[in-house]
C-alpha cells in the first residue's frame, strides 16, 4: 500500500496559498484547502491549483441536510477535486444523497469522480475507538470512500471494516516536533504502519525555516517505509 503526503494549505490569503503551492510542487502533488483559505479566496484557489497540475483536497467536513449537501458536491465536483470531506455524523440519508451526486455529476460531464471522504471524530479531540469504528462503518457502508482518523484508529478500521476504503490521518508531526491543537497525532511511520493512505501535514511544513527541505524530508520517510 502507497502512502501520499498532503499539504494542508491552513493560511490566510491568496497570495500566501500561490507562494507554498509554486514552492513545493512538484514536491507535494495533493493540497488541502479547509474553511480558512476557502472563505478567503472561494474557488479561485481550486482552479489555481488545477492548473497547477496538481490534486486538490477540499476539506469543508459538509454537514447538512441531504439536499444542501448534495447540491454543493455536484459544485465540487464540477470544480474537479481529487477528494472531498462531509461529516458522517449527517447520518446514512445525507451520505447516499452525496455518493449519488457526486457519481451522477461525474458522469455528466465525464470526469473521474472524486474521493468522498467522511470525517469520524476530529484530532483535535479525544476519542473512544468504538466511536470512531461505528461511525466509519456507517460511512464506508453507504458508499463513502474513506475516512477521516488519526494513527490510533486507522490499524483498528483495517482490521474491523471489510473491504477496500480510503484513510486520510491528519495531525502528522515528525517526532519530536510540537503537537499544537491536535491532541491525536502520529509520526510519518505510526500512521503508515498502521494504513494510512493519505497524510496530512501543515504547520511542520509552512512554519519550517525551509518548507521544501522539510517536505523533502517526509517524503523521505514515506518512500524509506515504501522500499
Amino acid at each position: 500500500m502507497k502512502s501520499e503526503i498532503v499539504l494542508a494549505l491552513d493560511v490566510d490569503n491568496l497570495t500566501q496559498a500561490r507562494y507554498f503551492i509554486n514552492k513545493l510542487y512538484p514536491v507535494i502533488k495533493i493540497f488541502k484547502v479547509g474553511s480558512q483559505l476557502f472563505t478567503s479566496c472561494g474557488p479561485k484557489i481550486i482552479e489555481i491549483i488545477n492548473k497547477k497540475g496538481a490534486g486538490v483536497f477540499l476539506d469543508l467536513k459538509f454537514f447538512d441536510i441531504p439536499n444542501t449537501v448534495s447540491g454543493a458536491v455536484r459544485l465540487a465536483v464540477r470544480h474537479k477535486v481529487k477528494m472531498l470531506t462531509l461529516h458522517i455524523l449527517g447520518d446514512e440519508e445525507m451520505i447516499k444523497a452525496a455518493v449519488f451526486a457526486a457519481s451522477d455529476e461525474a458522469k455528466k460531464i465525464h470526469i473521474k469522480q472524486p474521493l468522498l471522504i467522511g470525517v469520524t471524530v476530529l484530532t483535535s479531540k479525544d476519542a473512544k475507538s468504538s466511536d470512531v469504528l461505528t461511525l466509519a462503518r456507517m460511512g464506508i457502508e453507504s458508499g463513502l470512500d474513506g475516512v477521516v482518523c488519526s494513527a490510533r484508529e486507522a490499524k483498528m478500521l483495517r482490521d474491523n471494516i471489510k473491504g477496500k476504503f480510503t484513510i486520510v490521518t491528519p495531525g502528522i508531526r515528525p517526532k519530536g516536533s510540537f503537537k499544537n491543537d491536535q491532541k491525536r497525532t502520529a509520526t510519518v511511520g505510526e500512521a503508515i504502519s498502521a494504513g494510512s493512505n493519505f497524510l496530512v501535514v501543515g504547520r511542520p511544513i509552512l512554519e519550517a525555516d525551509d518548507p521544501n527541505a522539510a517536505a523533502k524530508e517526509i517524503l523521505g520517510e514515506i518512500y524509506a517505509r515504501r522500499d
